[in-house]
């Protein structure tokens, strides 16, 4: 489909949502329940009033604000409801254009959302995420036409460099020096891949993304595969997901039918065709070579790296892989310039960061802010504070692979370094708030249970290690250590962070090294009391 009949299905979009007088936004993010049954009553009020050509009621993506789901927006008065149940849809009805359902009511300038500031969830909870032409109607697809048409591959590479954009997948490596290390690799077949296999506990930012705005992240594949050659790409996606993979699945079918996939999309001497690959659920296969066994149809195994699938990687060729976030950044790139994305965030770590906010805090859910914003501001401003009267006692960052950091460090701000520096890390994004009623110990000890069962026991650092750390934290648990136990659990996390193959083994140690870093009291206290001496020659 030419650019023209691409802006010509955006223009009619925009005309046919603009004939209504209001619009009611439904969420249908997996946190807000019986949202099927509130648009279905909103639809029967509207039907039997006979408003269908006054009142279109919506389907979006998530909100972000989970912790008040179900949600739901009025436009064009921006007024937002929570706690929604089907029995309320008459009375919302009744109060369009009049005073709102105070019952409902999102509290104006809540913080939570007048804090963020969204980007990559710009248009999530904003826009229908199975219609194609409500992301045409908002400008969706321009940047990869832009790139296609106007811009040279080598162009798009260096535009990507100057942003100081970095993986939003954990790590953080720089986008732009994989993308031109994948683009002068030599050989005529290269792809283009999205991890989608979140994994961690308590996250789920890759997954509303894909279930909010799946087209976001397609634009954003097009335009890293013409950069650097590629002309297959997949989208390794969890099969817990059932939403995203429905989603998807919908979204590819619409972008081939309007040529945004497949052979010379949009009349440029350019081809990509995008599969799904289903993942099992193993907490690896968001390692990137493992990740790559898996879609060659073998056990998800970290490979020994180098080579590094940026020049060997799938089935051998050159393989540029980022997550989902990553790419759902692209877009906004290319439209923006380099310049508006490097004037966010700090000095080395630029632009915004999506977090899933969850734990002992009151405003659980989806957040967007950008690199730098303070823990404190995010825990208790966003986040609105711990509630139920109890006290802070430390946020776990970067999930299983992540550390505890304590309320000391509260006024850090949030970038890759400064995280490493306390011990934990960005990865993916997940934030676990933790207050005072929670033991340090056995926190990190279900962390550790995780990483040892989703270990694949390839190494013997990682497979023996991990067991042998989660059974020095049981004896902890049970109050049965001794201070040789406390010194084997510190060299153990060491050997098994220094010596381990991958990411996986490398960073199981983290939660427990923090903890002892900050929390140390708490495996002292639970330490049993060495015997007393026998008494000899007693009278």
């Amino acid at each position: 489909m030419p650019r023209e009949e691409l802006k010509q299905s955006g223009e009619r979009q925009r005309q046919f949502l603009n004939g209504f007088a209001h619009h009611i936004l439904v969420c249908t993010g997996l946190g807000c329940l019986h949202n099927d049954e509130i648009i279905r009553a909103l639809g029967e009020v509207i039907a039997t009033q006979g408003l269908e050509h006054h009142i279109l009621v919506r389907k979006v993506g998530c909100m972000g604000l989970c912790a008040l789901g179900p949600m739901v927006l009025i436009l064009p008065e921006e007024i937002s409801y929570q706690s929604v149940h089907p029995r309320d849809a008459a009375e919302i009805i009744a109060a369009l254009g009049k005073e709102p359902v105070q019952r409902l009511l999102l509290p104006p300038n809540l913080p939570f959302f007048s804090r963020q500031q969204k980007n990559v969830l710009a248009l999530s909870g904003r826009i229908d995420p199975e219609n194609i032409d409500d992301y045409l109607a908002v400008g969706g697809y321009n940047a990869a036409i832009t790139a296609l048409t106007e811009m040279r591959p080598g162009d798009i590479v260096r535009q990507i460099q100057e942003s100081g954009l970095r993986g939003r997948g954990g790590a953080g490596y720089p986008t732009g020096l994989k993308w031109s290390t994948v683009a002068k690799a030599p050989g005529s077949q290269k792809h283009v891949v999205c991890n989608a296999d979140e994994g961690d506990p308590g996250a789920f930012m890759d997954r509303s993304v894909l279930e909010s705005t799946p087209h976001s992240v397609l634009e954003g594949m097009i335009i890293a595969a013409y950069a650097v050659g590629a002309s297959n790409g997949y989208i390794y996606v969890r099969a817990e997901y059932p939403l995203a993979v429905k989603r998807l699945k919908l979204a590819i079918r619409e972008a081939k039918r309007h040529n945004l996939l497949g052979h010379a999309i949009c009349g440029a001497a350019f081809d990509l065709n995008l599969e799904i690959r289903l993942g099992a659920g193993a907490f690896v296969c968001g390692e990137e070579t493992a990740l790559i066994e898996s879609i060659e149809g073998r056990r998800g195994i970290p490979r020994p790296r180098p080579p590094y699938p940026a020049e060997h990687g799938l089935w051998g060729h050159p393989t540029l892989i980022n997550n989902v976030e990553t790419f759902a950044n692209i877009p906004l790139i290319i439209e923006r310039g380099a310049a508006w994305f490097a004037n966010l965030g700090t000095e080395k770590s630029k632009g915004t960061k999506v977090f899933a906010l969850t734990g002992k805090i009151k405003h659980t859910g989806l957040i967007e802010v950008p690199m730098g914003t303070t823990l404190r501001e995010i825990v208790f401003e966003i986040g609105g504070g711990i509630p139920g009267g109890h006290t802070f006692k430390a946020i776990q960052t970067g999930g299983p692979s992540g550390g505890c950091i304590p309320a000391e460090h509260l006024d850090t701000p949030v970038s890759y370094e400064s995280l490493n520096e306390l011990g934990s890390i960005m990865g993916s994004g997940g934030m676990i708030v933790i207050d005072e009623t929670t033991s340090m110990v056995e926190i990190v000890r279900y962390f550790m249970q995780f990483c040892m069962d989703e270990s694949c026991g390839k190494c013997n650092p990682c497979r023996v290690g991990t067991a042998q750390i989660h059974g020095l934290l049981d004896k902890f648990c049970n109050r049965t250590a001794t201070e040789a136990d406390l010194a084997t659990l510190e060299m153990l996390c060491q050997l098994v962070k220094n010596t381990s193959l991958c990411g996986l083994g490398q960073s199981a140690p983290n939660p427990v090294l923090s903890t002892l870093r900050y929390f140390r009291q708490e495996y002292l206290d639970r330490i049993v009391d060495p015997a007393p001496p026998h008494l000899e020659n007693q009278p």
